[in-house]
């Protein structure tokens, strides 16, 4: 099961990132809710909110550790519950999703961006960062249900 998730985040990930730089790259974007949620091509060479600009081998192996550390921790659990088996895998296909554009490109493509009218403007993303953040909730889920 956790090997069909990986692949599905995977798949949604590179359609997405082929869509993304098909209809956007190179347009203005598109405005799904005015003042508030757009679609525009970026290609990001850093990290989380654009840190670690232009690292991309670094960011590549830091990201190859963490894959394998999850990995490695997951084949060794002996209590793989649902939200354990979800949770890391939602993890891994987001970074490996990620990897791939880092190694083939030496930036990832992101292209989700919500904001408040010109005011405020989240990071722009893309569905790998929305697999590794919601994995991620669901880990500290896990984990603090655990521990009770």
């Amino acid at each position: 099961m956790a090997l069909l998730i990986v692949i599905i985040g995977l798949v949604l990930d590179r359609l997405s990132k082929a869509w993304a730089i098909a209809v956007l790259k190179g347009s203005s974007g598109i405005t799904v809710i005015e003042g508030f949620f757009d679609l525009a091509y970026l290609e990001n060479r850093g990290a989380a909110f654009g840190i670690f600009q232009g690292k991309a081998y670094i960011l590549a192996g830091a990201t190859t550790l963490v894959i394998l550390g999850i990995v490695i921790n997951y084949i060794r659990t002996k209590k793989r519950t649902f939200l354990f088996t979800l949770s890391n895998s939602m993890i891994v296909a987001g970074a490996v999703g990620n990897l791939v554009d880092r190694v083939r490109q030496g930036y990832v493509v992101d292209f989700i961006e919500w904001h408040y009218k010109s005011s405020y403007y989240f990071p722009s993303f893309n569905v790998a960062d929305m697999f590794i953040t919601v994995g991620t909730a669901l880990l500290i889920i896990y984990i603090l249900k655990e521990v009770d």
